[in-house]
């Protein structure tokens, strides 16, 4: 009997210590729907997910969550959807059943109710396959300027505060509501600042400046968000660069994690559709605390289509192993500051349509190559004179519907080397 005892604690301890193991999570932070200005149900969208192979999925419309009644006209709906084929309705009804979907006249008009997050989330939930985070997307500004920050496990709607005394400022408050609101519930929580070249809304420089703030969309699938940049504003791969070495030179602060995401608005065909950009998370097991612990640790990265076998980063030595696609070649830019790096700046021309100039233009040494790994192993070590360093990942694998001319697929890795 004591035998038998002892086998089952063993069994028992290697079931759990097995269980426990970290494992990549798939998930997209950043998604729209009819609750603000995307063109579907979240039903519709949360089951496009679901049937190609996300883990978790957080609805981020904007100023609202979902959990209140809010009602639609018919013709509203069928309005954002442009595509030929099936309306929007008669997608839902197919997808759902008449029994599902919840229509009233009222004012001589047809309206459809939108379901909350609490009616739609048991269709679609199962324990350790599919997660839904809520979340908002806080859209603020001052003035013209668009500032927007993803809010993910939210519990309470946050109203946003605008116009203040600078975009600075307006970040800040926002980002401090989101805190407040997880110190007082016990909830964990994360923010992101997003697309910060939409209307060329937000500098380098403000994104640094602002500590409260962890993580950045990196990368951002929407085709209008100038991920490029252009001839006198820096594209996000330098932009990076730039926030990194300014936050961990003059604050003394650790660098910005990146994050990649859809911010998908359009579920019918149109080019800003769901599926162009997503985090891998690995975490102990798929629960929205867990996954939010991850990302602050920095045990993620951003893909849009390369996927990572493994990454890590030990004893100054960064190891990759990529999984390789048959007939794909994969190049990794190894990217950082240095030290002794020149800081001299410049003010950049100022374009007409600039909502934020002057803007200064930073030295190649901010952000430059620092090697270059061709093949699925990739091992490199840190010379000690790095302020940090990041890898990107590109493929010969032209990116679907591409944003911008020669797009490939890529992954990116936290930055590294800033502790030690």
């Amino acid at each position: 009997m004591r035998h038998i005892l002892t086998c089952l604690l063993i069994i028992g301890f290697i079931h759990t210590a097995s269980a426990q193991q970290p494992k990549w999570f798939k998930g997209n932070t950043h998604t729209h729907s009819l609750w603000s200005d995307g063109n579907d149900f979240p039903e519709m969208i949360t089951d496009w997910y679901k049937q190609h192979g996300y883990d978790f999925l957080a609805i981020s419309d904007h100023n609202v969550l979902q959990a209140k009644e809010v009602w639609m006209s018919v013709p509203a709906v069928e309005k954002r959807h442009k595509a030929l084929g099936k309306t929007t309705m008669e997608k839902y009804r197919a997808r759902f059943g008449d029994e599902w979907v919840t229509i009233r006249e009222k004012d001589g008009a047809t309206e459809v109710r939108l379901k909350k997050l609490e009616e739609y989330r048991p269709k679609f939930e199962e324990p350790g396959k599919f997660l839904l985070v809520q979340a908002e997307e806080i859209s603020a500004g001052i003035g013209k300027v668009p500032i927007h920050m993803n809010a993910v496990n939210l519990r309470e709607e946050i109203k946003p505060v605008k116009d203040l005394s600078s975009i600075q400022e307006v970040m800040r408050a926002n980002l401090q509501l989101v805190n407040e609101q997880s110190r007082r519930l016990g909830v964990p929580m994360l923010t992101h600042i997003n697309h910060p070249n939409f209307k060329w809304a937000l500098s380098a420089e403000d994104l640094a400046a602002v500590l409260e703030e962890n993580f950045w969309e990196i990368y951002n699938g929407h085709p209008g968000i100038n991920w490029e940049g252009d001839a006198t504003r820096v594209g996000h791969e330098k932009m990076w660069d730039i926030i990194n070495m300014l936050r961990i030179t003059q604050s003394k602060a650790p660098p910005l994690y990146g994050v990649g995401t859809d911010d998908s608005h359009h579920y019918h065909g149109e080019d800003n559709g769901p599926g162009r950009g997503w985090v891998m998370v690995r975490a102990s097991k798929l629960d929205p605390a867990e996954i939010v612990k991850a990302m602050k640790a920095g045990d993620f990265y951003a893909s849009s289509g390369v996927t990572l076998d493994d990454v890590s980063y030990k004893d100054g030595t960064l190891r990759i192993r990529i999984h390789a696609e048959p007939g794909v070649k994969y190049t990794t830019q190894i990217r950082g500051t240095l030290t002794g790096y020149d800081p001299a700046t410049r003010e950049a021309p100022v374009a007409k349509d600039d909502l934020h100039a002057p803007r200064l233009l930073y030295s190649d040494d901010v952000g430059k190559t620092l090697d270059t790994i061709e093949g699925e192993d990739v091992v490199w070590k840190r010379s000690g004179k790095e302020l940090c360093f990041r890898a990107i990942v590109v493929s010969s694998k032209p990116y679907p519907k591409p944003s911008f001319e020669g797009q490939t697929e890529m992954a990116w890795t936290q930055p590294m080397g800033w502790r030690n």
